[in-house]
């Protein structure tokens, strides 16, 4: 039973983990899906497998250096984009492909064996400890905070830039702010359900809750719910099923979008 496993810190780790990454992927992939920024968010996500190469290089916690280089290529993606004259395919195929490369070649020239590749690669929910417990209160209180304050400004880029260019509003600043608040979810993601995965947990709430909410904040607050409920429904199927954590979260929450929609075609036909 449920109750019989919550005794054990690695499962009551996990839903903790599995709460805070429904609040920051709820947040953050909503601004992704209303900026169809879908695909930077993908080329962040594999971008950073080189700072987890650097940080095995170096000796350090490998998500330290995932933050580093996807923070730095989300602003670089932004800047190329948007002052470099860069098309924005171009700038993500660029940082994706280097992120990619320097991460096998740093983890080629490290001594040894890399024993925890694999859970950055497909994400591991049931390992998260306490250090990256720490890191998620800490980032989920600076971007609830950062969208409270800002909301109003965030809601109008979300919709029509040019139209919160012409209020003066602080457009560029909340733009690279974001990006570097998206950058640091993603990376702290990526221990839940790996590079290859972690996009779904920013789409797929979102598109679900897309489905039948019909303001912003209505959708944000929609899809941090269906996170949370999929991914704990998940990681109780994956515990007794005996599968990986984040891909069986994953598809709980495509046959939770499909019975959505499903049933959305039933009411409205």
């Amino acid at each position: 039973m449920l109750t019989d496993l919550t005794q054990y810190t690695f499962f009551t780790n996990a839903m903790e983990a599995s709460l805070l990454i429904s609040i920051l992927c709820g947040i953050a992939g909503t601004w992704i899906v209303a900026r169809r920024l879908v695909f930077i968010a993908g080329g962040i996500t594999h971008a950073s497998f080189g700072g987890i190469g650097l940080g095995y290089y170096l000796g350090i916690n490998p998500l330290v250096g995932a933050a580093a280089f996807a923070v730095a290529s989300a602003n670089a993606m932004l800047f190329g984009t948007r002052k470099g004259n860069l098309r924005e395919d171009s700038a993500i195929g660029i940082l994706w492909s280097f992120g990619m490369a320097t991460g096998v070649l740093f983890i080629f020239l490290t001594p040894g064996y890399a024993p925890n590749l694999m859970t950055y690669l497909f994400g591991s929910l049931l390992t998260v400890g306490s250090t990256e417990l720490n890191m998620m209160w800490i980032l989920s209180a600076i971007l609830v905070t950062f969208f409270v304050l800002f909301y109003r400004v965030i809601l109008t880029i979300a919709f029509d830039e040019n139209h919160a260019r012409a209020m003066r509003l602080p457009v560029e600043l909340v733009n690279y702010a974001l990006m570097t608040l998206i950058a640091l979810v993603i990376v702290l993601s990526i221990r839940v359900s790996g590079i290859i995965l972690v996009i779904s947990f920013l789409t797929i709430p979102q598109s679900t809750a897309n489905l039948f909410a019909r303001s912003f904040n209505h959708i944000m607050l929609s899809s941090v719910a269906i996170s949370l409920v999929t991914s704990l429904a998940g990681l109780y199927l994956s515990y007794w099923l005996n599968v990986p954590s984040g891909a069986t979260i994953i598809v709980v929450m495509v046959v939770v979008f499909v019975i959505v929609r499903i049933l959305k075609w039933i009411f409205h036909s």
